[in-house]
């Protein structure tokens, strides 16, 4: 029984589609959503999300705007550069492009960020907020799966969902979110012992581990539901941390990379920045 393919970029597009009746009832009044993101130095992966970031705020008829930082930005002149965007009343969402050069503090950053602009739902207020259940920015990536879940029907209450990584961007929040759903919530890692054995008791399995063709066909349930996160280029070619050819064999239904789960990231930005617009000017 090979997998059905839950198409991720087809999903992010309708999600797009509604956002843009809400965009211009802002801009009715005379708003337009404003999203800055800072990109710091050279990186080319950075490089490519941010240009993407850009296309889709320009798509919706948002104000995008780029500040592109030398690599050799001090702490101080960036969070100066933060500064001034939480005080600027047309930017409603502030994006600090991850990962930042070595000699700049991450952590300082975005803890810098007017939590009420952090689109990104990196802030610890937000990761407060999501924690004991309150309203707030969610991570766009974790929201992107819980809407792949929710747009698919997927049953959540009382299943076992996996976890497979544990960062603060994604592993963590997503447990919480499961868990919001009322799954039975399991949170794997690279010392967790027999993997396999965890990941097959898994109904729902998310993976966001960073390393390709991890996850294998006999490391999941049959009929479980597999959402693959990572996004790794081998060979020139981009690949996820499920091995796609065995676990589509094994799997009910099944996230591709590309074309899955990163395409609900952006959609997920979006929808943040025009809820943060929203917020703004109630």
């Amino acid at each position: 029984m090979a997998a059905s393919i839950i198409d991720g970029k087809g999903i992010a597009l309708r999600v797009r589609e509604g956002l843009a009746p809400r965009v211009e009832a802002l801009k009715s009044r005379g708003i337009t959503p404003g999203l800055a993101v800072v990109l710091v130095g050279e990186d080319p992966a950075s490089a490519i999300y941010v240009r993407n970031k850009e296309r889709a705020c320009k798509k919706l008829g948002m104000n995008g705007t780029v500040l592109r930082l030398p690599e050799e930005t001090t702490q101080q002149e960036l969070l100066s550069t933060v500064q001034r965007l939480n005080e600027d009343p047309a930017v409603h969402g502030i994006l600090v492009q991850l990962p930042l050069p070595r000699h700049l503090d991450e952590r300082e950053v975005i803890r810098a960020i007017d939590p009420d602009k952090d689109v990104d739902g990196f802030h610890p207020i937000n990761a407060g907020r999501l924690l004991i259940g309150e309203p707030g920015f969610v991570p766009c990536t974790p929201k992107g799966v819980m809407r792949l879940l929710e747009i698919e029907d997927v049953p959540l209450s009382g299943k076992h969902a996996v976890v497979v990584g544990r960062s603060n961007i994604v592993g963590k929040p997503m447990a919480l979110l499961l868990l919001q759903k009322n799954c039975t919530v399991t949170i794997a890692h690279s010392r967790t012992q027999d993997l396999a054995q965890v990941t097959r008791g898994a109904d729902i399995l998310v993976v966001a581990v960073g390393k390709a063709g991890m996850i294998t066909g006999d490391m999941i349930k049959p009929g479980a539901v597999v959402l693959d996160v990572g996004i790794n280029r081998v060979e020139g070619k981009v690949v996820g941390d499920v091995d796609f050819a065995s676990a589509a064999q094994v799997a009910s239904r099944i996230t591709p990379v590309p074309g899955g789960v990163g395409a609900m990231t952006i959609a997920m930005l979006m929808e943040n920045a025009v809820e943060a617009a929203e917020h703004a000017a109630k």
